[in-house]
């Protein structure tokens, strides 16, 4: 490891600079034995202030990035290499600079004697409480090696499900801004100079190509404006979805939305029942469990159902009992989660869960993909044909007449 030191000379004079020892003790020697009189020797910390500000700012820790990490420490500590240098070879290995810092720190922190859970916790943007909290009974019950396969199994079967998600999402995203774009720079500066032509022929028009004239004239004069107003809009909507009240009614209209909330719907319940069974696997309390998982579901409605489920625990009754009376999950969940409670295997009913509705998160996601791109398709054509009909056609009907 690294120490920072300052050090007088023969002649008095202060040196100042860095060291690599495995202790601040042989660091200490080394010095003296180099005719320097230590004055301080501080452990290097790695990046610190503003350095590090700017390293989580633009170097973020993506979940493919955690994937990595836990499989690594996996590997390392399956072959018996101690925890701090598993932890210092990750970090060498990283490829997320703020990764590699903050893995430095979590070292440098378990060497001095804190626990690798509580080292973890200093990061919680990094690292979910989830994660935290299966390394801290793994700790505990001296099984950290299973916990960490739990946690490295749990972060990437969630990576994998999100990325299935988003895949399906980015091309109709793209196809849709793309026919934004172009619409746009159609109406603005095209549309208008073949609609001049169609008033030169001063003939009589149909409402509909009128409506096209006075749209495209609008378009000309005023796009600067139509353009404040879209971002305007758009910048409203992100902001208040960063709200409270606006992340708590965005997390229920995605719920509601028609197709693509029903996979929402799937995604939350295999990350409910996909990470209890992590934690009640690694020995955390049922009622801890669901606090936690309360929070990693990322989702306002079923975290108020979590937790609901947390507190009729505690008072005796069963998960089952809340997951009842929620509109967003399937009675086929309550009655695998009922089964589990009655026979004492709740967490193999909640893996049983986990595995079927990330089968049917599958099927939805590949019939998603099939389903929009003819519908897209089918919507770009009828804007297309809707202006060709507008404008083409009175052209042409005026130059039948000549």
């Amino acid at each position: 490891m690294r120490f920072k030191f300052k050090a007088k000379d023969q002649a008095g004079e202060i040196k100042s600079g860095t060291i690599e020892s495995v202790s601040k003790e042989l660091a200490f020697q080394i010095l003296q034995e180099n005719k320097l009189i230590p004055v301080s020797i501080e452990r290097d910390g790695g990046d610190e202030g503003l350095n590090k500000y700017f390293k989580k700012t633009f170097d973020r820790v993506t979940s493919k990035d955690l994937v990595v990490f836990f499989r690594q420490l996996q590997a390392l500590i399956g072959s018996k290499v101690p925890v701090v240098y598993s932890l210092r070879a990750i970090s060498d290995q990283s490829e997320s600079k703020y990764l590699a810092s903050i893995t430095k720190d979590i070292a440098n922190d378990v060497e001095d004697g804190a626990s690798f859970s509580g080292a973890l916790g200093k990061y919680p943007d990094t690292f979910p409480m989830v994660v935290t909290s299966v390394i801290k009974a793994g700790e505990i019950s001296g099984n950290l090696e299973s916990s960490i396969k739990n946690v490295a199994t749990s972060i990437e079967k969630n990576y994998r499900i999100t990325s299935k998600i988003r895949g399906a999402l980015i091309y109709p995203a793209f196809v849709l801004a793309t026919a934004f774009v172009v619409g746009f720079a159609s109406v603005t500066f095209i549309i208008p100079k073949l609609t001049t032509i169609i008033e030169d022929m001063d003939a009589e028009l149909p409402w509909h190509t009128m409506m096209i004239i006075k749209l495209g004239h609008f378009m000309e004069n005023y796009w600067w404006a139509v353009l404040v107003v879209i971002f305007g809009f758009i910048f409203s909507i992100i902001y208040y979805i960063k709200t409270d009240a606006g992340k708590k009614e965005w997390d229920r209209i995605k719920l509601d939305l028609p197709v693509i909330g029903k996979m929402f719907q799937y995604l939350y319940i295999v990350r409910f029942s996909g990470n209890l069974v992590i934690l009640l696997e690694g020995g955390v309390s049922i009622v801890q469990s669901l606090e936690t998982v309360s929070d990693v579901v990322n989702n306002s409605v079923y975290k108020k159902m979590i937790l609901s489920c947390a507190e009729e625990v505690k008072t005796g009754g069963n998960i089952s009992t809340v997951l009842n009376y929620s509109d967003y999950v399937p009675g086929v969940v309550t009655k695998m989660v009922s089964i589990g409670e009655k026979t004492g295997k709740i967490t193999e009913s909640l893996e049983g869960v986990s595995n079927f509705y990330e089968q049917e998160m599958d099927e939805m996601v590949k019939n998603l993909s099939v389903l929009i791109e003819p519908v897209l398709i089918v919507g770009l054509g009828i804007g297309v044909a809707f202006l060709a009909f507008s404008i083409l056609l009175p052209i042409y009907s005026v130059v039948q007449k000549f």
